[in-house]
């Protein structure tokens, strides 16, 4: 089982950004579910970003963690946006049938954001 950290912060715009780093997996998704359900219930921000660039490792209970967030978002009518997700990430993502929710392109440009 992997290691994350998971780090938040408002950007001048207002936006909430949620930085993840290393593994997202079963020792490590209810940490970033519970950053990203709480940040959305107590900020109300009107976008969301889930920065996943040094993101090095996700399995399917990361992806349901990323699917939580999204849907709560939506409940709170805010932007729900995947930054710089890794080929690994894109690819997983892309493998689950989730590509096209997420906004992902059919394949990974490093250094983009998407949103949906």
């Amino acid at each position: 089982m992997g290691e994350a950290v998971m780090t938040t912060r408002r950007q001048a715009d207002g936006a909430i950004v949620v930085d993840v780093r290393g593994s997202l997996d079963a020792a490590t998704v209810d940490a970033l579910r519970s950053a990203l359900l709480t940040t959305l219930h107590a900020e109300h921000p009107v976008t969301m970003i889930v920065d996943l660039t040094f993101v090095t490792f996700m399995d399917s209970m990361g992806v349901g963690a990323l699917v939580s967030g999204y849907n709560a978002a939506r409940e709170t009518g805010t932007r729900f946006v995947l930054r710089n997700p890794s080929e690994f990430v894109h690819r997983q993502l892309r493998i689950t049938g989730l590509a096209d929710m997420f906004g992902l392109p059919p394949t990974s440009p490093s250094s983009q954001t998407y949103t949906s």
